[in-house]
């Protein structure tokens, strides 16, 4: 566990560690009853076979996963899907991460900087607690801003706050690239859109079948409608009809809160495993 309800895991997945870039991602399904999750590839390690994922314990899905342990098996794991960043050597580019946001932006930070790009780095949590990843964060970026919202780390303030600090020192800033909350990568589009910088934002729509097939993870950008899983899930965030996407993501609330009602009560109890194994 990196922090509250955080969780790192290290997959027995050789070919797809082998082939996975920056940017992509995997969907996953626990057992035959599962829901399918997609899951930022977070790193991976071709030598040893490992692909990471790190996922917060949000809903029914994510707990379930929540529940293994080293050895358990999950039944189905296909990747990488998606669209690779787009790594080139821009000067100096801004990698924000929010919450669980961070180590999704850990192998872009990465590789821009293997390209020879100046890489800053800024990172933002609730508060001091649920900072994860700094240490990894800080080995890949020539500047590292950690801030929290109630200041209990030092720098107090929105990941949007510590951008705009670093736009006023007279950074000369190529590209922005951010993965976080739908909103976070709102609120740091509409800091870069009267620079005219350029910014990336990965996104998080509803998913189903991940391959162009079903259209559940369309978004509008520019006007038109986009699909996550293939013309994505990178997009100009400039463009990106956010108020739109937050209000599909709200759509099956109320029947995400019972299911997790359910689980977690069952789980309590026993019942849906016996206390032995995932529970469905």
């Amino acid at each position: 566990m990196l922090s509250a309800g955080i969780k790192r895991f290290e997959l027995d997945a050789a070919e797809i560690a082998r082939k996975a870039q920056p940017g992509q991602f995997v969907v996953l399904r626990v057992n035959e009853e599962g829901e399918r999750i997609p899951l930022t590839v977070a790193d991976t390690m071709p030598d040893k076979g490992i692909l990471v994922i790190v996922f917060q314990e949000a809903g029914k899905s994510t707990k379930l996963l929540g529940t293994l342990n080293e050895g358990d098996s999950i039944l189905d794991l296909i990747g990488p899907l998606g669209r690779p960043s787009h790594i080139e050597k821009f000067g100096t580019v801004v990698c924000v991460g929010g919450g669980v946001g961070t180590p999704e932006i850990l192998p872009v930070a990465r590789a821009l900087r293997q390209a020879g790009n100046k890489v800053i780095s800024i990172i933002g949590f609730r508060n001091k607690d649920l900072i994860l990843m700094a240490d990894e964060m800080r080995a890949v970026s020539d500047e590292l801003i950690v801030a929290t919202d109630d200041g209990s780390n030092g720098n107090k303030g929105f990941v949007t706050d510590m951008l705009n600090q670093v736009i006023a020192r007279g950074e000369k800033i190529a590209h922005v690239f951010a993965v976080g909350p739908v909103i976070m990568m709102k609120m740091v589009s509409k800091v870069t859109e009267p620079h005219k910088i350029p910014t990336v934002v990965s996104l998080n729509p509803i998913m189903l079948d991940a391959t162009g097939m079903c259209g559940v993870c369309r978004v509008e950008v520019g006007g038109e409608t986009k699909l996550a899983c293939v013309d994505g899930p990178e997009f100009d965030g400039h463009k990106v009809d956010f108020d739109l996407l937050m209000a599909r993501l709200r759509t099956y609330l109320p029947e995400e809160k019972q299911s997790l009602e359910m689980f977690e009560s069952a789980h309590a109890k026993g019942g849906c495993c016996g206390g032995k194994g995932a529970c469905r």
